[in-house]
């Protein structure tokens, strides 16, 4: 097992943890759905969610792309090197 092997295992392996754990992080569309909240439901409250959860969703898209051209990458690389 090369260097670069190595480097591009470790790389995976982070983007691995990382797309996990933005997805754990993300709200469930279903959640709160048939609760009946109290107080008042003001515009912060209302939107601070929707910027967080969009947020998430973004990086979960950045991070899926990147696992997925990087495994594409080694695939091709240890294809060539053999």
């Amino acid at each position: 097992m090369g260097p670069v092997e190595i480097i591009f295992g470790i790389i995976l392996l982070l983007f691995s943890i990382a797309i996990i754990i933005v997805v754990l992080l993300q709200e469930g569309h279903q959640q709160n759905l048939g609760a009946i909240t109290g107080g008042a439901d003001t515009f912060l409250a209302k939107n601070k969610a929707r910027s967080i959860d969009a947020f998430l969703s973004r990086w979960t898209k950045f991070i899926a792309l990147g696992f997925f051209v990087l495994v594409i990458a080694i695939n091709i690389i240890m294809y060539f090197t053999k």
